[in-house]
């Protein structure tokens, strides 16, 4: 038995004595490079799949984001219902595939009379917990669920496809930002908040968000004008450099740096999506409501 477990061990001392040292020792680039590309991979594959696999992607992502904000939020003296807020964040992309909009009015009534029942007969609870908790899952399930709306509108893959359409113009925005930004960056654009950020950047950003929606314009079935998309790539940029503000906001006041840990080399998932949300219903409604695509509950 020790012989195997010796002979195990020169195997492990071995292979780590062939292993290169860019491996052994990453930099903190190369982290976050390996750990954003499987998250780039598992969005799009799940999002392409199928209807089903997109609302499982989208459930997990508005379940693990709204803990680690009710998270943030304890931490600045507030006093969320976590399990009633997670649950509804989760309970909202669903509703959404089965009923349409009707199924996000459901949830949001339910939530609505749990939290009421629970501020009633909890002494400890505050009208302000009963309200971050409202905001926790209106701001992580309510605002995804909205790229259901969008999968569905399209048959096959198409939808899979438009939603990632959507997914490239958040990246885009944040990849353009960030490069423009660190090699023009001078103004900045919110120094209380976010003190990283420049106008040059955000400049940068809107531009790679608009390129995105002129590519858009070619996916089968959106009836969407280079005009159109050009302005709907400016609104849906402006859109998530809102929710990126605001996570920065809440993650300042609550005195920490990531909202988590789940992502090697980014923080927390909420680090991910904070463009994500506002720039999700934002593109469902600039897509639904301008016509170039159906909505399939009507």
């Amino acid at each position: 038995m020790q012989s195997a477990v010796a002979k195990k061990d020169a195997a492990k001392a071995f292979a780590y004595g062939k292993t290169p040292d860019k491996f052994k020792h990453p930099t903190d680039l190369q982290v976050r490079f390996r750990t954003g590309a499987v998250y780039v991979v598992l969005s799009v594959t799940l999002a392409l799949v199928s209807n089903l696999t997109c609302v499982i992607m989208l459930c997990v992502l508005a379940g693990i984001c709204a803990g680690e904000l009710f998270f943030m939020l304890r931490s600045d003296a507030k006093l969320p219902n976590e399990l009633l807020g997670t649950l509804a964040a989760v309970a909202y992309p669903v509703s959404m595939w089965k009923l349409g909009l009707s199924g996000s009015l459901l949830v949001t009534g339910a939530l609505l009379v749990a939290l009421l029942v629970w501020y009633v007969f909890f002494m400890r609870a505050r009208v302000g917990d009963v309200g971050v908790s409202f905001f926790g899952a209106a701001y992580t399930g309510l605002l995804l669920s909205s790229l259901i709306l969008v999968r569905m509108s399209l048959p096959g893959i198409w939808g899979g496809v438009l939603v990632c359409g959507v997914f490239c113009s958040v990246w885009a925005n944040d990849s353009f930002a960030y490069l423009v930004g660190s090699k023009f960056g001078k103004h900045k654009l919110a120094p209380r908040i976010s003190p990283k950020k420049s106008w040059e950047g955000f400049i940068g950003g809107l531009v790679g968000s608009m390129a995105i929606w002129c590519l858009i314009t070619l996916i089968p079935g959106v009836n969407m004008a280079i005009p159109q998309a050009l302005v709907f790539g400016l609104i849906c940029g402006l859109s998530g450099v809102l929710g990126d503000l605001a996570e920065s906001r809440i993650k300042r006041n609550s005195g920490v740096k990531d909202s988590g840990t789940i992502m090697p080399g980014h923080g927390g998932l909420l680090d991910r999506c904070d463009s994500l949300f506002m720039a999700s219903v934002t593109a469902a409604v600039m897509l639904i409501g301008g016509g170039c695509v159906p909505y399939v509950f009507g």
